[in-house]
């Protein structure tokens, strides 16, 4: 990892939510609001955007584990800002703790642990899993 990297960085992502973003199970919307798994995703993208000025050329980092609250809805076609804060770095962990908004207050919060590692334990881990299947 490149040096800088501190705990109490803050990243942060607005997306507008859309149809793809709704809460639905094999192409059918059970409920017109931004669902969990959509949220997961830009929870994990704004935690990422956390490491990506510090990984070096051979490095990349990997999701290790994902904690979610979904607390309240936000309906299609309202903006989400997604805050990200670094509050846990430890050799390759890097921990953010991410808060959810929109214009009604908080709709979700999460824990994101990230580990970072070079690509090329990444790509044998990926030879490794091949094999095993």
């Amino acid at each position: 990892m490149k040096p800088g990297m501190e705990v109490g960085k803050v990243e942060t992502i607005e997306i507008i939510v859309t149809e793809d973003m709704l809460a639905a199970f094999e192409g059918e919307v059970v409920h017109p609001v931004y669902s969990t798994v959509a949220m997961t995703y830009h929870m994990e993208w704004v935690s990422r955007k956390i490491i990506l000025p510090f990984l070096e050329t051979d490095e990349e980092g990997m999701g290790a584990s994902v904690q979610i609250n979904h607390l309240a809805p936000s309906l299609l076609g309202s903006k989400v800002t997604l805050t990200a804060e670094l509050v846990e770095l430890r050799n390759n962990v890097v921990v953010t703790e991410v808060t959810a908004r929109n214009d009604v207050g908080i709709i979700g919060q999460g824990i994101v642990k990230q580990i970072i590692l070079p690509k090329e334990t990444i790509a044998q881990k990926l030879r490794d899993a091949s094999f095993s299947s």
